[in-house]
């Protein structure tokens, strides 16, 4: 039996990904790649903590390990970066992988003030490279299940909506002292924010309303720490939503959302590992996630295949290739998503300073809401 031939332009060459950053999502993302994400090679990984990126490019099998991300950005061999260093560079990632032909994954937030980003996204659109934002919970089966109904129309028009955010915790939160400034509204409500903008697709934010507290660690009030708040948030189609977070849910980690509409409603989310219960002497009980690793898992995995799978669609694209069929609803959060997410926040940090309700008007929000 002879052997059959094939021209490289037969072989799908895998999706060669770098990482920027190998801390405790960046670790996470880099085992999906490295273990997960088919078509897809973790080529190399760039952080300040060489002995961090060393032990987990070591674990994974990868040779390429590097202290500046200027060296990944600057390899022929990488097709696209996942960015998941601490928030304050990611801008200036974006920016600079895209200047480099890099495909870009970013964790949220894409940017902490909307100058910096749209300076990225810019960058990103001059390249022409495809740009993800790490909004994972459109991922959740159960978050695309009613996403797929709006889409639908089931739900018909949206009325009310609503997302919380429950991180797992003791009653108290380690280290909280060094937990930045607004970090509920950057990198927690955010995600809220993007998954009511997905939901009430097609509408616009147009004011939002934020009180935040300092509930689970009181002492550090007087330190600008908060770490429980609640968003009232007007659309431009006239629906109403509400977002809250919490740092401390001694339960477990939950994660919700829902939209009331004119002919019905929409759930997604609970806060138990799976339907199992337990009904005992104690009472009724059930098993909980304790990670967000745990919860969305599978979420976290499927973003970066989507990722892979565009990249890919992008890099080896030809011209009689035929155009995509269009999907049943929107899925990707890209560059608008990660813009008008980071709109409310600031907008958000802006209302809880003055007391009352702030206009979601990006192009007025300035960087400086953040300090």
């Amino acid at each position: 039996m002879a052997y059959l031939n094939r021209t490289p332009s037969d072989v799908a060459l895998p999706v060669r990904i770098g990482l920027i950053g190998s801390g405790w999502m960046g670790a996470f993302h880099a085992e999906s790649i490295a273990r997960r994400v088919p078509g897809a090679v973790l080529a190399a990984i760039a952080d300040p903590n060489l002995e961090s990126a060393g032990a987990l490019a070591g674990a994974l099998g990868t040779t390429k390990v590097t202290a500046d991300a200027a060296d990944l950005l600057a390899d022929p061999a990488i097709d696209a970066v996942v960015i998941a260093s601490p928030a304050r560079f990611h801008s200036s990632l974006i920016g600079q992988a895209a200047a480099a032909g890099k495909h870009v994954f970013c964790e949220k937030p894409a940017g902490q003030g909307l100058e910096e980003l749209d300076a990225a996204l810019d960058a990103v659109d001059a390249a022409g490279v495809h740009f993800q934002i790490g909004f994972n919970r459109r991922y959740a089966a159960d978050f695309q299940a009613a996403k797929k109904d709006l889409a639908a129309g089931i739900v018909g028009q949206p009325q009310l909506l609503r997302s919380l955010t429950r991180d797992p915790g003791t009653g108290s939160i380690p280290h909280a002292a060094r937990v930045p400034a607004w970090t509920v509204f950057l990198e927690t409500l955010i995600h809220d924010f993007d998954t009511l903008n997905w939901f009430n697709e097609g509408a616009e934010p147009v004011e939002v309303y934020a009180i935040a507290d300092a509930l689970v660690e009181p002492g550090l009030r007087d330190q600008g720490f908060l770490d429980t708040a609640v968003v009232t948030i007007r659309y431009s189609n006239g629906a109403i939503a509400v977002a809250e977070a919490n740092f401390s849910a001694l339960y477990g980690y939950d994660i919700r959302g829902e939209v009331f509409g004119s002919k019905g409603m929409v759930q997604a989310g609970r806060a138990t590992e799976t339907a199992a219960r337990r009904y005992t002497a104690d009472g009724v009980s059930a098993d909980t996630p304790r990670l967000n690793v745990e919860l969305f898992r599978q979420a976290y995995t499927d973003e970066l295949v989507d990722f892979a799978e565009a990249v890919r669609a992008r890099r080896d694209a030809r011209s009689d290739d035929a155009a995509p069929a269009p999907a049943a609803y929107s899925l990707t959060p890209g560059a608008a998503d990660a813009r008008r997410a980071l709109g409310m926040a600031l907008a958000c940090i802006e209302s809880v300073k003055r007391g009352t309700p702030v206009a979601v008007n990006t192009a007025a929000v300035s960087e400086t809401a953040v300090l």
